[in-house]
């Protein structure tokens, strides 16, 4: 379909379909960006493939960096939405170890896709440019993750199945025993060093024991 076409077809409605062209905008340049880089990200070519005219990206979006922060924005949010998902009934050791491995898995599995770490490498080449996107994918990635969970050890606390004298310290153990290696080799090395399901989960469970050994609480010793 033309672009003329398209725009045709979403001008008649200009609720939900406005709706529909702002995410088809946000759609291709995160394709764009993932696939280029923000230096060599064409709006021209955003609006070609989300079906649109240059000048209609522009009405959506004021600048290049206001559609690079919404689509980082939408690509963090769902992965946010994915990695935590509530606290479950976690009532024992066993329902506690079980509970932090499929965090641990889940979390890794998902901050590991490709997409998302290309996203990181983008915005720490461009932070000195735009700080403020730095800002942002920190306070919506590790920030937002040392929150939940400090969040979830206060209530597992409670029931006397985590003791420590700071939340947020003991979350930012857990998170970093899991994440540090596997995002560090994968930020360096590329897609190549995306582990697989097995040796996540091998991890995941190395790192648990760690933060047990440190943070569990002696009646459940």
């Amino acid at each position: 379909m033309s672009i003329p076409a398209v725009e045709a077809d979403l001008a008649h409605g200009p609720g939900k379909r406005s709706e529909r062209k702002h995410a088809a905008i946000v759609s291709a340049a995160a394709e764009v960006f993932l696939s280029t880089g923000y230096a060599g990200a064409s709006m021209d070519e955003i609006a070609s493939r989300s079906g649109v005219s240059k000048q209609t990206v522009y009405k959506h979006f004021s600048s290049k960096e206001a559609l690079f922060a919404a689509v980082m924005s939408q690509m963090m949010g769902e992965a946010d939405t994915a990695v935590h998902t509530g606290l479950p009934n976690v009532e024992d050791r066993s329902q506690l170890e079980a509970y932090l491995l499929d965090y641990a898995v889940r979390q890794l599995t998902i901050v590991l896709t490709p997409g998302l770490m290309q996203l990181r490498r983008l915005v720490i080449a461009e932070a000195r440019r735009f700080p403020e996107l730095a800002k942002a994918l920190y306070a919506r990635g590790p920030a937002r993750a040392l929150e939940v969970m400090g969040s979830a050890f206060e209530q597992l606390a409670d029931k006397n199945l985590l003791q420590f004298s700071d939340a947020t310290v003991a979350a930012s153990q857990f998170n970093w025993l899991v994440m540090a290696d596997p995002v560090n080799r994968v930020m360096m090395l590329g897609d190549e060093a995306i582990p697989t399901q097995q040796e996540i989960r091998r991890h995941a469970e190395a790192a648990i024991a760690t933060f047990l050994a440190a943070f569990l609480h002696p009646d459940q010793r």
